[in-house]
């Protein structure tokens, strides 16, 4: 079945610590005239070739990676050829900067912009790293702070403030070489911080001050905004995997069922659980398996998730941007699921705290509704301004090639 010749179709890949998310969406007419993303395919994979956002084995990250493209492919009944891929990791480094250039026509152009930002980021990195974003924060227009967008304006001087991210070279390169290993051409690797942000966040929280926290298996990723514009991100090396460790531990358990406890029983604060709720853990070898207080579970995973904002806060204080956020924390990823978190973190971080669901597409209802996916969905977001108008990432594919396709997926499974 063939699709509307005017669509437009993006491509999403959040590859994580604990899943791949494959996106496929369209872009769609709105009242606006600026378009709106439908996502028409999902697919999900569990991961284990990355530890805390980097590539530790090729293979099983390969694996994952085509499982959920495949599963989004014949979801969407078309063929996937590129995708905007989301980064993250220890490894991500980030700095602010100022550049400055002379206007020589008294006037403004696209150009002098493009100058200036390349002034802005002309900093020496060191070799083992290469720049991923540079994003304008506001420019000086002869002194005059606050401008957005200088062109066309009469100025002598024009100074730009920028956010610049930088990754790892060897990091970057595996994810890249992973998935083109899946005949995929990654269009650009976009932060994750950023990607989420785009994806919770109002206009009007992004200009008073708000912190994202997006909570991950791997890694939880910081982004702070004030006057619109990105001021702050870092990478906290506390996140899912701890609060699961930590449950194997405690109760003796593989860490495939510590981690289905977690997700099924888990609570981020003792007080709010039953003291009679007890649940089923499962034991190491042959030992039966044993009935425990859910309440010592959450017992356990309070002081590792206290421990993470409270590593969160002592970053927003290092870095000087805790006064910043009048608007609040807003907690997105797969661990804003668990019960109790965001009093948790109103607790420890002394601000208003709201769960971050994506918003700004339609169609499959369940992305929607889990702050899981928020990465993905900001993926879409960003593949949809980058994306020059009459340009596609995929095509579709006949009736006989998915047929056998489908039939061969049938077979793997059943």
């Amino acid at each position: 079945m063939s699709r509307r010749a005017t669509a437009e179709y993006l491509v999403s890949l959040d590859v994580g610590t604990s899943k791949v998310a494959a996106m496929i969406g369209e872009l769609v007419a709105s009242p606006n005239g600026t378009g709106r993303v439908r996502v028409i395919g999902l697919g999900t994979a569990p991961m284990r070739g990355l530890k805390k956002g980097v590539v530790v084995n090729i293979e099983h990250t390969v694996d994952s990676i085509r499982r959920a493209v495949e599963a989004a492919e014949l979801m969407a009944n078309c063929r996937v050829r590129a995708a905007h891929v989301g980064i993250t990791g220890s490894h991500i480094k980030s700095l602010n900067s100022v550049g400055v250039v002379p206007i020589r026509h008294r006037e403004i152009s696209e150009r002098d912009v493009e100058a200036v930002i390349e002034a802005a980021s002309a900093l020496a990195i060191p070799a083992d790293q290469q720049v991923l974003h540079v994003v304008p924060q506001e420019y000086v227009v002869d002194g005059q702070e606050g401008i957005h967008d200088p062109v066309g304006m009469s100025a002598v001087r024009l100074e730009a403030k920028v956010h610049m991210v930088t990754g790892t070279l060897s990091a970057a390169q595996n994810l890249y070489k992973c998935v083109e290993r899946c005949g995929l051409t990654v269009e650009k690797l976009v932060l994750q911080h950023l990607a989420s942000s785009d994806a919770v966040l109002s206009p009007d929280e992004r200009d008073l001050g708000v912190c994202v926290i997006d909570i991950g298996g791997g890694t939880t990723d910081i982004a702070v905004f004030k006057g619109g514009s990105i001021r702050h991100t870092a990478v906290v090396p506390i996140a899912g995997d701890l609060v699961t460790s930590d449950i194997a531990v405690a109760f003796r358990t593989p860490a495939q069922h510590a981690e289905q406890i977690k997700i099924k029983y888990g609570c981020a604060l003792p007080e709010l659980v039953q003291n009679d709720a007890l649940i089923e853990v499962p034991s190491v070898g042959e030992t039966p398996p044993r009935r425990l207080s859910r309440q010592m579970l959450a017992e356990v995973m309070r002081p590792r998730l206290e421990e993470l904002f409270r590593y969160v806060r002592k970053e927003l204080h290092r870095a000087d941007v805790y006064d910043l956020i009048a608007g609040g924390v807003v907690i997105t990823g797969g661990v804003a699921q668990t019960p109790g978190i965001l009093e948790l973190a109103e607790e420890v971080l002394e601000v208003a705290v709201r769960l971050g669901l994506p918003h700004d597409v339609e169609g499959i209802e369940e992305i929607t509704r889990s702050p899981a996916y928020s990465t993905g969905v900001g993926l879409l977001l960003f593949a949809k301004q980058q994306k020059p108008v009459g340009t596609r990432s995929l095509s579709h594919a006949s009736v006989g090639n998915w047929a056998g396709k489908v039939q061969g997926w049938l077979k793997g499974h059943f």
